[in-house]
């Protein structure tokens, strides 16, 4: 496994060849196509405006509300900044949260070069990549921050189901080797700050391992590299 320094354009990640979760999650969608709910498109769009104020502020003007000099409109600028204060409450008494937002490594991303896979016995590689919200490296483990419509606890570990989360931190806890790994998500409803804490070999992990194996074998199997 490789690690990569922050990079300087944010572009630069997905240009790379290496098959990320991403990927796997395109792939998904196109063998099994379903009903989109929501503006997908918009929700990418604001997901990437909390993430850069959070975990990328150099990128950001906050007086002119424009990220890497593209405009936000005031409303979606606002609301961002809003779920950021609601992050920043909830460190007051979280203190790991504390360590992950003074320590953390945010948005550097690994490559890992002929990963192996095996499917029921059939071993094959493929070249993998991921890219982090949070990475400590003095703990060998990062994590990911989210944006969620969820505004309970039960509907936020259905959408770690739903959104295929549990198979993100399994495919970037396998490309780094770590054993643990976390989310952190943030209400897009009512600002309210939902957690997950995972373990290899727990019920997160298991469950996420199962879902990329199997498109990983597809991915392979349809010659996508």
């Amino acid at each position: 496994m490789t690690k990569i320094k922050p990079i300087i354009n944010p572009d630069e990640y997905y240009q790379r060849s290496e098959v990320s979760n991403s990927d796997l999650t395109e792939l998904k969608n196109q063998l099994h196509p379903h009903m989109q709910y929501g503006d997908r498109e918009a929700a990418f769009r604001f997901g990437s405006i909390v993430d850069a104020i959070i975990t990328e502020p150099s990128r950001v003007d906050f007086l002119h509300m424009t990220i890497d000099g593209e405009q936000c409109s005031e409303e979606e600028f606002l609301h961002a900044r809003e779920m950021q204060r609601a992050l920043r409450a909830e460190a007051r008494r979280d203190p790991f949260l504390v360590k992950v937002l003074e320590l953390s490594e945010t948005q550097c991303f690994m490559v890992n070069k002929q990963q192996p896979f095996d499917n029921s016995g059939f071993r094959f590689t493929l070249d993998t990549r991921c890219k982090w919200d949070w990475w400590l490296p003095s703990c060998h483990f990062g994590g990911d921050l989210k944006t969620t419509f969820a505004s309970t606890q039960a509907e936020f570990d259905n959408a770690v189901d739903f959104f295929d989360w549990d198979r993100s931190r399994a495919w970037y806890m396998d490309i780094a080797h770590s054993d643990r790994d976390f989310i952190y998500a943030i209400s897009k409803k009512n600002c309210r700050i939902f957690k997950k804490f995972i373990e290899r070999g727990d019920d997160i992990y298991n469950r996420g391992r199962e879902k990329y194996e199997e498109l990983a074998f597809q991915y392979w199997a349809f010659n996508l590299v």
